[in-house]
């Protein structure tokens, strides 16, 4: 039978305190000397057996109150895996700042292809750092949020704690990120989609407005007038739904900017089907296409929707400035390098001023989209601005061509999403051409630390 050490020290404090009972009853005259030595003898007794079965007065004293049991090996295998599959990076951090341990989610937050090196390499941001000192000096700071512009927008609040456990005498600190860009970019689409919605939208809506006041009055029995008032009203109507839609469209894309999308794609395969949707539109204004593609796919990593969306805007932006009889030119391509490719050594337009709209974020090989068109060109002095919202070249200009100036605004925020290039090209009277590249599926790598922190929209 096992011996229970606090058993057995019950049981002796017991034991004295009945036999003081008993003497101090014998010595007060209520017990007989006699009952007194038998009951003692009793007790002595008893306490002898039970002192056998539940251990001696040094075992006693030599147990411990509480056992705590040292963690298995299993369980470690167990907490390693439950870090490993949470969705928030977690970092173990030693002197020096340096990565002990980084989980899978810390790897692709960070682009660690391992454990090891310098969290500073990683996270240039000083409040952080200051953090991880502290918590490696055995303080707990508070948690620190910070953002980042570069390669792309992110928002991240980092919480930082030191570990009691300490490895070869050294104290270790956790360093766990929060994403949460998602959230601040949801709040600041709703605020962005109202704004501009109220703004864009207030002109259509006080033309309709003067319409239907002038139909219900002096316009009413004018038969003349009521139909071109309302072909006006169906144009302005149709005008508010387009730009509904390329806000919304715009808000999406904004909303998963910092998320890089993972399918592939067949870019030569989607400008295909692209390029069949908007022939009868071309027809009409005696434009027609031309696509060069290789005979191979040309699979890149990213969002089918948005790539098919970057090729709609810039053939539809091209079909709207190119004069009839003038063909729209649609490359794909396959290219060694992303700078080269949105930056190609030689000018692809005689005399031509050139725009870079978004570096890119990546390196390897890339698919290569490049629209062409024969249109009246664009001046140097509007490059810089091509790619704002609402901004119109020749804004008042040309009511035929219907747009909501969106178009390119979604084609810099696909190619920064694929952590692509996007690039333009033209000269007064020769046309433009815009480039948007995407790396090639199974070849994206991140950039080097200094051409991640490149400036966007860099002209020449």
């Amino acid at each position: 039978m096992k011996k229970s050490p606090a058993r057995g020290r019950d049981i002796v404090v017991t034991a004295g305190i009945g036999a003081l009972t008993v003497v101090l009853l014998t010595m007060s005259g209520s017990v007989a000397i006699a009952n007194a030595v038998a009951a003692v003898a009793a007790l002595c007794a008893l306490s002898a057996i039970y002192y056998l079965l539940a251990g001696s007065p040094r075992e006693i004293a030599a147990a411990p109150e509480k056992t705590e049991s040292l963690p298995s090996p299993e369980a470690d295998a167990t907490a390693a895996a439950m870090v490993e599959l949470l969705s928030d990076p977690v970092l173990l951090i030693g002197q020096g700042g340096r990565i002990e341990r980084a989980n899978r989610a810390a790897r692709d937050f960070l682009g660690l292809s391992r454990d090891g090196g310098n969290i500073a390499s990683l996270i240039r941001q000083p409040k952080v750092l200051e953090a991880i000192t502290a918590a490696l000096d055995g303080d707990t700071p508070p948690p620190v949020e910070y953002s980042a512009n570069a390669p792309y927008e992110s928002h991240v609040r980092a919480f930082v704690n030191p570990l009691p456990q300490k490895l070869g005498g050294q104290r270790l600190a956790m360093l766990l990120l929060h994403d949460e860009t998602a959230t601040k970019r949801a709040e600041r689409m709703r605020a962005d989609f109202l704004a501009n919605a109220s703004h864009e939208l207030r002109t259509p809506l006080a033309s309709l407005s003067g319409f239907i006041e002038t139909l219900k009055g002096h316009a009413r029995h004018d038969e003349g007038a009521r139909d071109r008032f309302l072909s006006i009203m169906e144009s302005q109507t149709d005008r508010m739904r387009r730009l509904i839609n390329d806000l919304l469209s715009l808000s999406r894309i904004e909303m998963n900017e910092h998320v890089a999308p993972s399918e592939e794609v067949d870019l030569g395969k989607i400008a295909k089907d692209i390029l069949d949707t908007l022939k009868p539109i071309a027809a009409d204004r005696g434009v027609s296409f031309r696509l060069d593609a290789p005979e191979t796919p040309v699979t890149v990593t990213g969002d089918r929707d948005q790539l098919m969306a970057v090729i709609q805007n810039l053939a539809d932006n091209a079909i709207k400035y190119s004069p009839g009889g003038a063909t729209v030119t649609v490359e794909i391509a396959v290219g060694d390098s992303p700078y080269d490719a949105i930056r190609p050594g030689g000018r692809l337009i005689e005399e031509s001023g050139r725009m870079t709209i978004v570096s890119p974020s990546s390196e390897g090989a890339v698919g290569v989209i490049r629209v062409r068109d024969q249109g009246p060109g664009i001046e140097r002095a509007h490059l810089p601005r091509l790619a704002q919202r609402f901004y119109r070249v020749e804004e008042g200009k040309a009511e035929d061509r219907k747009g909501t100036g969106l178009g390119l605004a979604i084609v810099k925020h696909v190619a920064t999403r694929h952590r692509g290039g996007f690039s333009v090209e033209s000269a007064p009277g020769r046309g433009a051409v815009f480039t948007v590249c995407a790396p090639l599926a199974g070849s994206a790598a991140p950039a080097a630390a200094g051409k991640q922190a490149a400036e966007p929209q860099t002209a020449d």
